[in-house]
Protein backbone atom coordinates (compact mmCIF):
# COMPACT_ATOMS: atom_id res chain seq x y z
CA UNK A 1 0.00 0.00 0.00
CA UNK A 2 1.13 3.50 -0.91
CA UNK A 3 1.77 5.73 1.81
CA UNK A 4 -1.09 7.90 3.15
CA UNK A 5 0.30 11.65 4.27
CA UNK A 6 -1.91 13.53 5.81
CA UNK A 7 -0.99 17.56 5.72
CA UNK A 8 -2.44 20.73 6.96
CA UNK A 9 -1.73 23.76 9.52
CA UNK A 10 -0.33 22.68 12.94
CA UNK A 11 -2.63 21.57 15.50
CA UNK A 12 -5.22 20.73 12.81
CA UNK A 13 -4.79 16.79 13.92
CA UNK A 14 -2.54 15.44 11.52
CA UNK A 15 -0.75 13.24 14.36
CA UNK A 16 -4.17 12.34 16.56
CA UNK A 17 -5.89 11.05 13.37
CA UNK A 18 -2.49 9.94 11.74
CA UNK A 19 -2.22 7.49 14.95
CA UNK A 20 -6.06 6.86 14.81
CA UNK A 21 -5.80 5.84 10.90
CA UNK A 22 -2.58 3.67 11.24
CA UNK A 23 -3.94 1.64 14.57
CA UNK A 24 -7.49 1.37 12.12
CA UNK A 25 -5.56 -0.32 9.32
CA UNK A 26 -3.01 -2.02 11.35
CA UNK A 27 0.65 0.65 9.62
CA UNK A 28 2.81 2.33 11.36
CA UNK A 29 2.61 5.61 12.31
CA UNK A 30 5.17 8.34 11.28
CA UNK A 31 5.49 11.99 12.79
CA UNK A 32 7.89 13.63 9.93
CA UNK A 33 8.79 16.60 12.75
CA UNK A 34 9.52 13.67 15.60
CA UNK A 35 11.45 11.67 12.67
CA UNK A 36 13.76 14.64 12.34
CA UNK A 37 14.05 14.96 16.10
CA UNK A 38 15.22 11.61 16.03
CA UNK A 39 17.68 11.42 12.97
CA UNK A 40 19.41 14.83 14.50
CA UNK A 41 18.94 14.28 17.75
CA UNK A 42 17.69 17.55 18.36
CA UNK A 43 13.91 19.08 18.98
CA UNK A 44 12.47 21.21 15.72
CA UNK A 45 12.43 24.32 17.61
CA UNK A 46 16.05 23.63 18.78
CA UNK A 47 17.18 23.63 14.81
CA UNK A 48 14.76 26.23 14.29
CA UNK A 49 17.09 28.51 17.01
CA UNK A 50 20.18 27.42 16.10
CA UNK A 51 20.86 26.82 11.85
CA UNK A 52 17.03 28.79 11.24
CA UNK A 53 13.97 28.44 8.86
CA UNK A 54 15.84 27.42 5.67
CA UNK A 55 18.01 24.59 6.99
CA UNK A 56 15.35 23.31 8.69
CA UNK A 57 13.25 23.28 5.81
CA UNK A 58 15.94 21.29 3.89
CA UNK A 59 16.34 19.24 6.44
CA UNK A 60 12.41 18.78 6.13
CA UNK A 61 12.31 17.74 2.59
CA UNK A 62 15.23 15.19 2.84
CA UNK A 63 13.30 13.24 5.73
CA UNK A 64 9.91 14.11 3.83
CA UNK A 65 11.90 12.09 0.97
CA UNK A 66 13.19 9.03 3.33
CA UNK A 67 10.15 8.18 5.51
CA UNK A 68 7.46 8.77 2.47
CA UNK A 69 9.20 5.73 0.58
CA UNK A 70 8.37 3.86 3.45
CA UNK A 71 5.32 1.08 2.75
CA UNK A 72 2.48 0.63 5.12
CA UNK A 73 2.22 3.83 6.80
CA UNK A 74 0.10 6.68 7.93
CA UNK A 75 2.65 9.93 7.87
CA UNK A 76 1.32 13.42 9.58
CA UNK A 77 3.65 16.13 8.13
CA UNK A 78 4.27 19.47 9.73
CA UNK A 79 2.20 22.69 9.03
CA UNK A 80 4.84 23.94 6.16
CA UNK A 81 5.97 20.92 4.71
CA UNK A 82 3.60 21.22 1.90
CA UNK A 83 4.87 25.02 1.34
CA UNK A 84 8.45 24.34 0.46
CA UNK A 85 10.24 22.94 -2.97
CA UNK A 86 8.46 20.05 -4.13
CA UNK A 87 7.26 18.76 -1.06
CA UNK A 88 3.40 18.43 -2.54
CA UNK A 89 3.98 17.40 -5.48
CA UNK A 90 6.46 14.90 -4.53
CA UNK A 91 3.74 13.38 -1.85
CA UNK A 92 0.91 13.22 -4.29
CA UNK A 93 3.20 11.22 -6.44
CA UNK A 94 4.31 8.96 -3.96
CA UNK A 95 0.80 8.57 -1.47
CA UNK A 96 -2.18 9.22 -1.10
CA UNK A 97 -2.53 12.39 0.50
CA UNK A 98 -5.56 14.01 2.55
CA UNK A 99 -5.48 17.57 3.49
CA UNK A 100 -7.23 18.06 7.41
CA UNK A 101 -8.89 21.09 6.79
CA UNK A 102 -10.09 23.72 9.86
CA UNK A 103 -11.38 26.58 10.04
CA UNK A 104 -9.09 29.17 12.22
CA UNK A 105 -10.99 28.91 15.14
CA UNK A 106 -10.68 25.33 15.19
CA UNK A 107 -6.92 25.46 15.28
CA UNK A 108 -7.01 28.24 17.86
CA UNK A 109 -8.90 26.07 19.62
CA UNK A 110 -6.19 23.29 18.80
CA UNK A 111 -3.26 25.19 19.73
CA UNK A 112 -5.06 26.28 22.84
CA UNK A 113 -5.00 22.73 23.90
CA UNK A 114 -1.37 21.43 22.87
CA UNK A 115 1.34 21.05 24.82
CA UNK A 116 4.03 21.63 22.25
CA UNK A 117 6.54 24.55 21.49
CA UNK A 118 5.95 25.84 18.57
CA UNK A 119 8.87 28.15 17.33
CA UNK A 120 6.74 30.49 14.92
CA UNK A 121 4.13 31.10 17.58
CA UNK A 122 6.03 32.03 20.75
CA UNK A 123 5.96 35.71 22.32
CA UNK A 124 2.37 36.20 20.16
CA UNK A 125 -0.31 37.98 22.16
CA UNK A 126 -4.18 36.14 21.62
CA UNK A 127 -4.81 39.16 19.13
CA UNK A 128 -1.42 38.45 17.21
CA UNK A 129 -1.85 34.49 17.27
CA UNK A 130 -5.61 34.56 15.99
CA UNK A 131 -3.90 37.25 13.32
CA UNK A 132 -0.92 34.83 12.29
CA UNK A 133 -3.24 31.98 11.89
CA UNK A 134 -5.67 33.62 9.58
CA UNK A 135 -2.89 35.33 7.82
CA UNK A 136 -0.81 31.95 7.51
CA UNK A 137 -3.91 29.98 6.92
CA UNK A 138 -4.48 31.52 4.08
CA UNK A 139 -0.96 31.54 2.29
CA UNK A 140 -0.91 28.20 2.98
CA UNK A 141 -4.15 26.56 1.70
CA UNK A 142 -3.24 26.66 -1.96
CA UNK A 143 -0.37 24.52 -1.21
CA UNK A 144 -2.80 21.79 1.00
CA UNK A 145 -5.64 21.93 -1.06
CA UNK A 146 -3.36 20.74 -3.53
CA UNK A 147 -3.70 17.26 -2.24
CA UNK A 148 -5.39 14.05 -3.72
CA UNK A 149 -8.28 14.45 -1.02
CA UNK A 150 -9.86 17.06 1.52
CA UNK A 151 -11.51 15.74 4.99
CA UNK A 152 -13.25 18.87 6.54
CA UNK A 153 -12.80 18.60 10.67
CA UNK A 154 -14.08 20.18 13.71
CA UNK A 155 -12.57 20.81 17.09
CA UNK A 156 -11.31 17.34 17.93
CA UNK A 157 -12.29 17.53 21.39
CA UNK A 158 -13.72 13.51 21.72
CA UNK A 159 -12.52 10.09 20.70
CA UNK A 160 -15.71 9.78 18.70
CA UNK A 161 -14.90 12.65 16.82
CA UNK A 162 -11.07 11.39 15.97
CA UNK A 163 -12.32 7.59 15.17
CA UNK A 164 -15.01 9.39 12.35
CA UNK A 165 -12.04 11.16 10.78
CA UNK A 166 -9.79 8.14 10.60
CA UNK A 167 -13.04 5.87 9.12
CA UNK A 168 -13.52 8.63 6.42
CA UNK A 169 -9.99 8.80 5.56
CA UNK A 170 -9.53 4.64 5.49
CA UNK A 171 -13.12 4.41 3.10
CA UNK A 172 -11.74 6.76 1.27
CA UNK A 173 -8.11 4.72 0.72
CA UNK A 174 -9.18 1.74 0.66
CA UNK A 175 -11.63 2.88 -2.24
CA UNK A 176 -8.80 4.28 -4.09
CA UNK A 177 -6.33 0.67 -3.50
CA UNK A 178 -8.82 -1.63 -5.29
Amino acid sequence: MKSIILVGYMCAGKTTVGKALAERLGLRFYDLDWYIETRFCKRVPQIFAEQGEAHFRKIERSMLHEVAEFEDIVLSCGGGTPCFFDNMDYMNAVGHTFYLRASAATLLSHLSMSRGERPLLKDKTSEELAAYVETQLAARAPFYERAQHIVDIDVLDEAEKIDRIATQISGLVEAHEK
